[in-house]
């Protein structure tokens, strides 16, 4: 298994990613093909994918405002989940966030993602209960759609 730098190359084998997982939500707009590529422009080197197979199995979109990171739509392809990988990833972007002078990464999981929700706290992560996460949608057009 190899972990790199994720490009807009990738963009294809990654939604192809995000489509296979059943209950991944994307956003017509932010996942877009455009909108990906926006992100990584913003976050250059710091999203990542895994290889094994010669195929993309896992990734995550990293982050920072400057003070502080998140990850977003970090996956792992079934059957290939439970073997380090997305531990590998998360400690990849971690790293570089760490170099770039990053000292905090957070990250949002839906609470009925049983799989992430155990997976992140397996690996350390404190889950926070001192606040409430709010949002706000400027452009209705970016609708979220489940998968099934």
């Amino acid at each position: 298994m190899k972990i790199r730098e994720m490009t807009i190359k990738d963009y294809d084998e990654v939604k192809e990613l995000w489509l296979s997982i059943k209950g991944f939500a994307m956003r017509s707009i932010d996942d877009s093909y455009d909108g990906v590529k926006r992100f990584l422009e913003r976050n250059p080197g710091l999203s990542v994918v895994a290889i094994e197979d010669d195929r993309i199995v896992g990734a995550i979109l990293c982050g920072h405002d400057g003070r502080r990171a998140t990850f977003y739509h970090v996956c792992v392809k079934n059957g290939y989940r439970r073997r380090g990988i997305g531990k590998a990833m998360a400690v990849s972007c971690m790293e570089k966030l760490n170099s770039e002078g990053i000292n905090k990464v957070a990250l949002i999981a839906f609470t009925k993602n049983d799989v992430g929700n155990a997976f992140w706290k397996e690996i350390g992560w404190k889950q926070r209960e001192d606040l409430n996460y709010y949002d706000f949608t400027l452009n209705e057009g970016n609708i979220v759609r489940y998968n099934q």
